[in-house]
This record gives structure tokens, C-alpha cells and sequence, in this order.
């Protein structure tokens, strides 16, 4: 087995950063006491003007005070760890958890889709890229090899042999050992984890608990190392909170952004689609704002869920200043990806249909698109009526029809058009006083298109439109 491990450095700062509009602001996390504030964690922009980790907060500002703070909330490092390994889960079915801000990830029986290590590795670092989170990638033979690589260099990905020969090359400081067994070893001169290695292991069992020799095993591959197995959730929950009040809707556009991109590396990661979600506007006072959005189908391309949520949203008149925004999904169907043609000729600048038809209702609403129905009726005006579309396929006829029906007919002003095919006699409507008998042609003009054009049944003379093919 290969395992892989991706370390988050600086994950509880990357969650803030992410939520900016410009992630190049210098921004410190603080916690502490009220009287005594100690920066947690600095950006790098708060880096670059001298502000370190563990300073406090008079110390920084009297460097600078061209900074934003932000509360360091634990609580977060545990969500936002959760929500990696959702985004994770689509790459492995074994993803853990057991280490602190890092994930573990059983790679060698997904390389047969996701191609070699190389392929492999560039996907996950691109995929990090685009949710903001900095990262470390090690590649080796065993989970606890890979989370001590993480820790030495970013990149490394060692096969059993490479590993057999790197480790003993390893310091015991960088070597995964408990603080205080590396502290012991190193108190009797042991630096390297050859020289660990090279002594007896009965001297090793008396001199230190059995969880060393334990370790030792493990790193070398001689025991496997037990890891929990993490399930992603039923439901999506993303909330961003402000330090400000928000007045407008143009202003909940970016965290928008950011939380639908979010749904959509959480869909990802479990193999489904959405079809209803909830904004949630939360106010200083009273309820929150529900602003519900829903599709036709399932989803969970990022730009159209974005593209849906943010008509709805630009339709809400803000009541009250906005604290906080979430976005809750409890409804994830199963996916099935839309069937494309392997050599696209639409526009680059055009939508596709599905897309282009969320986003007429998320404008216009439910009621303003709808779907089209046959009607068994002969007579091309009353063949067809339109109903609400809740997802299905558009009705077709096994007959050939113009797309476009005119309301009302008109007459050809071409006098030599081309009959294509025809007649097609229909005679219908005697029950309900409109009567009709007509013979009807495919035509084509001088100019090239074809229209459906009929005349009186049995008798001769100008031909009326009826509609025209695209």
C-alpha cells in the first residue's frame, strides 16, 4: 500500500484568509486574555512587517498597525479539517483523520483512475489551490512514514526501497516520537535514528516504554498502523461571519462565492448532486433571512450553483444588516453527469441548456419557464401547451415539425419555393367548432430556409406559413 499525507500548516489562518476579498492584506489571529492578546498565528503580509507568532499585541501594534485581526478559534481547525476530508474522499475510500491538521490518504488502489503519483499529486495540489488552503504532500510505503516525510520536506515520494534507505538518515527530532521520548533520546546523544536502530532492542524495552519500540515497527513497515476510516456527512452546513455589518447584496457576493464553491469540493468528495439549498441571512436582531434555492435537476458544478444562488439572492431587499451568511443542503441526490459531444461546437461564450434554464428561473421565476407537453390534437396551434418543468425531458413528436410556430399564419411572398416534401393532409377539430382542412408542405425559399407551409385541402393557390426549421 502508498499512503499520502497533506499537511495544513497554517489551516486556522488559511480559513480566515479565505473568506477576504484580498487574501494579501496582512492579517494576525489572536487569543489569550482580554488584558494580555498574543498573535496565534500572522499571515505572510503581517510577516514581511516584522509581526511573529507568540508576540503580543502591544509588541505588534507598536511594530505596525497596518494589520487586521481575527479571533483564533479551535473549533474551526476541527471543521475546516472535516471539511477537507470530505473534499478528500472523492481521491480515496480510506481518508483519516487522526492526526492534527493533516490527512491521511490511501492513494495506491486510486491510481488506476487518477493515473501516477505525478498526475496524482498535481490534481490535489490544484484542487488545494482553488479552496485556498496552503499544503505539504509526502508520498510512502506507510501512513506514519508519510506523516513524518510531510514534516521534513514538501514533494517527497519515497517506494519501500527509497523509504528502507532514507530512514535511518531521519532526526530523532523529525521522527514522530512523543515529546518527551524524544527528549530522553536525545539526552543520551542520540541524534539520528540509526543510532536508535542500532541498539539492542531489549536495552530499548527496559530503558523506555513499550510505545517506542511500537513506533520503530510501525515506521519501518513491520506492524501496519490502525487508522480511523472517516465518513463524510449527509448534509452540507458553511457559514462565514462577518466583523462588520453588511448593508448590501453586492457585498455577500464573494463569501457566496467561496461557500458554493465549497458545496460543490463537498458534492465532489461524495459522489452527488444538490437540488434544494438554503441561504441563510443572519440579522443582529429577530429571525434569519431564509433564502431558498431550487433546481430542476442535480448539480454541483461550482459557476452554475453560484451563478442560480446569486438570482436568488439579488431578489431579497435587505430587512436588517447582515452578522453572518450561511448556506445549509440536506437534499443530495444521487449524480449523473449531463451526456456531452466528444467535440463541443458551442460558442465558448454561450451556456448550456440546463444552465442557461437555472438561471431564467433563478431571474424570472419557477412560473416564467416552463416545459412543453403534446397534446393529442392533429391541428399544429392546439398540439402542444405548456406545463411546469420539474426536470423532465422536452416532449418530441415522431412527426417532423418546425421549431418555430408562427401565431398567427402568413402568406409566402416567395412564388417559386421548392416543395421538399408533402402534402400532409390534416383534418381536425369538427367537435369543437375549428374545423380545419388543410394540406401542408416542407418547403424551401430562394434564400434557403424551409418552412411548413400549407393551403386549402384539394385546391391551389398562394401557400401560408405556418412555421419554420431551424
Amino acid at each position: 500500500m502508498r499512503w499520502a499525507c497533506i499537511l495544513f500548516p497554517q489551516l486556522a489562518l488559511d480559513a480566515q484568509l479565505r473568506t477576504r476579498e484580498d487574501p494579501l492584506q496582512p492579517l494576525v489571529l489572536l487569543s489569550g486574555p482580554p488584558q494580555r492578546r498574543v498573535l496565534q498565528a500572522v499571515s505572510p503580509a503581517a510577516r514581511e512587517l516584522g509581526l511573529r507568532a507568540g508576540q503580543t499585541l502591544t509588541a505588534a501594534r507598536a511594530l505596525s498597525d497596518d494589520f487586521a485581526c481575527a479571533e483564533h478559534d479551535a473549533e474551526q481547525i476541527d471543521y475546516w479539517q472535516r471539511f477537507l476530508a470530505s473534499w478528500a474522499y472523492q481521491f480515496s475510500a480510506h481518508v483519516s483523520l487522526d492526526y492534527p491538521r493533516a490527512l491521511l490518504l490511501e492513494v495506491e488502489s486510486s491510481m488506476a483512475l487518477f493515473g501516477p503519483w505525478s498526475r496524482f499529486e498535481a490534481r490535489l495540489r490544484e484542487d488545494l489551490h482553488e479552496l485556498g488552503f496552503s499544503h505539504r504532500i509526502a508520498l510512502a510505503p506507510n501512513a506514519l512514514a508519510a506523516r513524518v516525510l510531510v514534516n521534513v520536506a514538501d514533494g517527497l515520494a519515497l517506494d519501500e526501497a527509497q523509504w528502507a534507505q532514507y530512514l535511518p538518515d531521519l532526526p530523532v527530532s523529525r521522527s514522530g516520537f512523543a515529546p518527551e521520548l524524544a527528549a530522553a533520546l536525545a539526552r543520551m546523544g542520540l541524534r539520528q535514528l540509526r543510532q536508535v536502530l542500532a541498539l539492542p532492542r531489549a536495552s530499548l524495552a527496559r530503558r523506555f516504554p513499550p510505545s517506542l519500540l511500537d513506533h520503530l515497527d510501525i515506521l519501518q513497515g513491520l506492524h501496519p498502523l490502525a487508522l480511523g476510516c472517516y465518513l463524510p456527512p449527509d448534509h452540507f452546513a458553511g457559514r462565514v461571519e462577518f466583523n462588520f455589518d453588511v448593508e448590501s447584496i453586492a457585498s455577500l457576493l464573494f463569501p457566496l462565492r467561496r461557500l458554493t464553491a465549497d458545496l460543490s469540493a463537498f458534492l465532489a468528495g461524495r459522489d452527488c448532486g444538490v437540488q434544494r439549498f438554503v441561504m441563510w441571512l443572519e440579522h443582529r436582531e429577530g429571525e434569519p433571512t431564509q433564502v431558498p434555492v431550487g433546481l430542476l435537476s442535480a448539480e454541483r458544478q461550482a459557476g452554475m450553483l453560484f451563478e442560480l444562488a446569486r438570482g436568488r439572492l439579488e431578489a431579497v431587499q435587505l430587512r436588517a444588516p447582515v452578522q453572518a451568511f450561511a448556506l445549509w443542503a440536506e437534499e443530495l441526490p444521487h449524480f449523473v453527469p449531463a451526456a456531452a459531444e466528444l467535440f463541443v461546437e458551442r460558442p465558448q461564450q454561450s451556456l448550456p441548456w440546463e444552465q442557461l434554464r437555472e438561471r431564467l428561473r433563478a431571474r424570472l421565476g419557477d412560473d416564467a419557464v416552463q416545459g412543453v407537453a403534446l397534446c393529442a390534437d392533429h391541428r399544429p396551434e392546439h398540439a402542444w401547451s405548456g406545463v411546469p418543468n420539474h426536470g423532465r425531458q422536452p416532449a418530441t413528436s415522431q412527426v417532423s415539425r418546425p421549431g418555430w410556430l408562427l401565431h398567427e399564419p402568413q402568406l409566402l411572398d416567395d412564388l417559386f419555393p421548392r416543395i421538399l416534401c408533402g402534402p400532409e393532409r390534416i383534418e381536425s377539430g369538427w367537435w369543437d367548432g375549428g374545423d380545419t382542412r388543410r394540406d401542408y408542405y416542407l418547403i424551401e425559399t430562394r434564400d434557403g430556409r424551409r418552412a411548413w407551409a400549407f393551403h386549402g385541402a384539394g385546391q391551389t393557390g398562394p401557400l401560408w406559413v405556418h412555421g419554420w426549421f431551424a
